[in-house]
């Protein structure tokens, strides 16, 4: 099979081999910018605008991708080489897979290479929403105080050069003040993040940013911006070499950097949009009035679950989630801990039958072709388990309820965080707060609680003497018997 570069020009020459656009890329206008262009945006949101593109009377609705990050230049150089385009590969439950090539990013710009560029092109009239896929360690959120961190230094360096930014805060702040000043209709900014109430976390931020370097711009923005809460959900595991190959092998697709994913998707957006909005609602979104008791629902059991079965499976020695939902004794203790310990703190959630949703989540992370690395899972931890689970612990503890499972992960991740699993191979961990977690988890081996004190992390937990108990009690039974004989016994005790 020949082979050929994926981009514009050589679009059509893979038409026999996989689904592409159908739409004319030149005739669309960018109506979206969207930062942070890994792979979730480009399994999710991308997928359903691109479906959007495909009905007639869309083009307005095109998305610029914007790398942010110095980190991101690689991933740029390749959307840039391939005009936007990539190839989506959906790993169905049988083995089979679905490909597609996805038009619906018609321009990218990489932010540090020219940030002034972003900056007009967020504030561009055409541009009526601003999307986000920062990840939950993007923006800037302090656990132990509940507000924004106003002492980062990336934080204070834009405040002293507002026009050569380095965050999120920064480009947005500069892009608003330019609609401001050029009278231009309002926008709206929507997270794609997994944090709950993510519309309600981007406005509060961003606006304690605007207080410290912009404070003018205070009331224009409360009244011409929205923030539409959102739930995304798609396992979308970093893309292997093997991936690459196998597509180049199958369709002849040369494509550096394609998007592998598994067949379920969802996203439920609050309809908050001042400046019009896309019609996702036609290829599959879904709109509501209130998305948080759905967000909580998916981070409390997904993103939680995911963490659960990373930070175990790591010290046990696994290498994919699906090989150690295939552990029974580990997939009888996710089980028990979304069934106990989150359940009765999500709720009535309309629509839902929650005992399937859950039984789905064991399906999904047991799907044997999608081979999502716990080290993607255990990523950045330290700014997922205030999200994923302690709001869990927190509501537990409100209601003097069980938490014995939340207090096993968090004790393991104490015990992950010394940097070796149970066959004494090291770990590659991946997080902001490395060099703390490592202290902190030394500190632990003579007293475990010790490793409590991330107030960033934890909040005031340390103060809490049922979950410090059940801390102490997880950590030095893990350090004693390993985390399968352990999980093995609170199975038993249920």
């Amino acid at each position: 099979m020949n082979t050929y570069q994926l981009n514009n020009k050589n679009l059509t020459l893979f038409k026999d081999q996989v689904a592409i656009p159908q739409y004319n890329r030149a005739e669309v206008k960018t109506g979206i910018v969207h930062v942070g262009i890994g792979g979730f945006h480009r399994a999710h949101q991308a997928l359903y605008t691109d479906d959007l593109l495909h009905q007639e009377g869309n083009n307005d609705w095109g998305i610029c991708g914007v790398a942010l990050l110095k980190f991101d230049q690689k991933i740029y150089n390749t959307l840039k080489e391939q005009d936007g385009l990539y190839t989506l590969v959906v790993k169905e439950l049988d083995g089979t897979l679905s490909k597609r090539i996805i038009g619906s990013m018609v321009e990218t710009l990489f932010a540090p290479e020219n940030p002034s560029k972003v900056i007009e092109k967020m504030a561009s009239d055409e541009v009526k929403i601003i999307t986000l896929t920062i990840t939950e360690g993007g923006y800037n959120y302090n656990e132990a105080t509940s507000e924004f961190d106003a002492d980062n230094p990336q934080i204070l360096q834009d405040i002293a050069n507002p026009l050569n930014p380095i965050t999120i805060f920064g480009y947005l702040t500069q892009a608003l003040k330019l609609r401001k000043e050029r009278g231009l209709d309002g926008i709206t900014i929507q997270s794609c993040d997994n944090i709950q109430g993510n519309g309600h976390m981007t406005q509060k931020m961003l606006l304690s940013y605007v207080k410290m370097a912009e404070p003018t711009l205070v009331g224009w923005i409360e009244n011409n911006v929205s923030f539409p809460n959102s739930m995304v959900d798609r396992i979308t595991p970093a893309t292997t070499q093997n991936d690459v190959e196998e597509l180049t092998k199958t369709s002849g697709i040369d494509d550096a950097w394609p998007v592998v994913c598994e067949p379920f998707k969802q996203w439920v957006i609050e309809d908050n949009f001042v400046a019009g909005r896309p019609a996702w609602e036609n290829v599959g979104a879904q709109f509501a009035k209130d998305v948080v008791p759905y967000e909580k629902m998916k981070l409390s059991l997904l993103n939680a679950g995911h963490s659960v079965l990373g930070i175990l499976g790591a010290l046990i020695g696994y290498n994919t989630i699906d090989e150690v939902v295939h552990n029974k004794n580990i997939a009888t203790f996710l089980k028990n801990y979304m069934d106990k310990e989150v359940t009765s703190t999500l709720g009535t959630l309309e629509g839902v039958d929650l005992e399937v949703y859950k039984q789905s989540l064991i399906e999904r992370f047991g799907n044997i072709n999608i081979k999502d690395q716990i080290d993607r899972i255990c990523s950045e931890s330290s700014a997922k388990i205030p999200i994923f689970i302690l709001p869990t612990v927190n509501t537990q503890l409100k209601n003097k309820a069980n938490i014995k499972h939340a207090a096993f992960v968090l004790a393991a991740w104490a015990v992950y965080s010394l940097g070796k699993n149970e066959k004494g191979t090291d770990l590659n961990i991946k997080d902001a707060l490395k060099t703390t977690l490592h202290q902190k988890a030394i500190a632990a081996q003579q007293n475990s609680t010790l490793f409590l004190e991330i107030e960033t992390v934890f909040g005031d937990l340390r103060k809490n003497d049922v979950f410090v108990q059940a801390f102490a009690n997880a950590y030095d039974n893990i350090v004693k018997k390993g985390v399968e004989k352990c999980v093995i016994d609170i199975n038993q005790s249920i």
